[in-house]
């Protein structure tokens, strides 16, 4: 087996790195794992200390990874809310939605109990969806 983790990195597109960095650190208490820059383009991974082997990617749709067109396009499906939602499992989701929503994160949905769990919903200031789900005991 040549694997020696399965997965490593998880990549969403942002509008602004520093704006999507400063959310993830400063309001969701993720880290800064890489932040290294090459010409226009810039790696930028952050990692929760819950989940520190896996590195969230905050990165630009532009070229040369995409052509100018797709990434236009890419940046319009993300500020439109399109892009399927992530997921962080929490083990109390009313405690979460508090404590972030303290911090400044404007959920669309408060939690609600259903299908034998709680979950709520937020946007990063790209537009990115995320789903904050509780933990089954």
């Amino acid at each position: 087996d040549f694997f020696s983790s399965l997965l490593g990195v998880v990549g969403i597109y942002v509008r602004d790195q520093d704006e999507a960095l400063e959310f993830y650190v400063e309001k969701l208490g993720f880290q800064v794992h890489t932040d290294a820059k090459n010409g226009d383009y810039r790696w930028l991974t952050v990692t929760h200390p819950k989940s520190a082997g896996v590195q969230l990617g905050l990165f630009l749709p532009q070229e040369p990874t995409l052509d100018a067109a797709t990434a236009r396009t890419m940046r319009e499906m993300v500020a439109k809310g399109a892009m399927p939602p992530l997921v962080i499992i929490v083990e109390d989701c009313t405690s979460a939605y508090e404590k972030w929503r303290s911090d400044g994160v404007e959920f669309i949905q408060e939690p609600v109990a259903r299908y034998g769990s709680v979950d709520a919903n937020f946007r990063d200031p790209s537009g990115n969806a995320w789903k904050v789900i509780e933990a089954r005991s």
